[in-house]
């Protein structure tokens, strides 16, 4: 089988993979990228939150025949240490982490949100962001997300006025 990971193509042997194999256990066992967490493996915590064609998903329950001739991206691919995504310069900045445990999902969801929502409100982001972080960094977390919206603003407007994709 043939994937599109972080765009670049990828083939799973058949041998290492069933169609109905989590696209979570794909990611992190086969492939190696193991920036996507498992949290509950029913899709309620959304440790595993990736974006299947620009759509945040829930990896621990998206069987890998799902995202067969899709896009996938994962937090691997949101920014790097040299040049980090306005995100997780946010982040960082609002002191978001404390475990850390859930913020690879988070930091996805609010990335799929921001994409779609240049200026969210508090209630979007609510709505939007149904992970769950057992440290309660909720305010944060919705400051961050404000913080880098604000600073994505001017590439969103650049991006709008051309008719580029995000």
């Amino acid at each position: 089988m043939d994937l599109s990971i972080n765009g670049q193509s990828k083939a799973l042997p058949d041998a290492a993979v069933d169609p109905a194999m989590p696209l979570l256990w794909v990611l992190r066992d086969v492939l190696n990228l193991t920036g996507t967490k498992f949290g509950c493996g029913v899709a309620a915590c959304g440790a595993c939150t990736v974006h299947v064609d620009g759509q945040p998903t829930r990896s621990c329950v998206t069987p890998l025949s799902a995202v067969a001739g899709k896009a996938v991206v994962t937090i691997e691919a949101l920014g790097s240490a040299a040049q980090p995504h306005a995100l997780q310069r946010a982040w960082l900045a609002h002191q978001v982490p404390q475990c850390g445990y859930c913020q690879s999902g988070m930091l996805m969801a609010a990335a799929a949100l921001l994409a779609k929502n240049a200026e969210p409100s508090d209630a979007d982001i609510d709505a939007a962001i149904t992970n769950i972080c057992r440290c309660g960094t909720y305010p944060r977390i919705r400051e961050a997300i404000k913080t880098a919206a604000r600073e994505l603003q001017p590439l969103a407007a650049r991006r709008k006025a051309t008719g580029a994709k995000a």
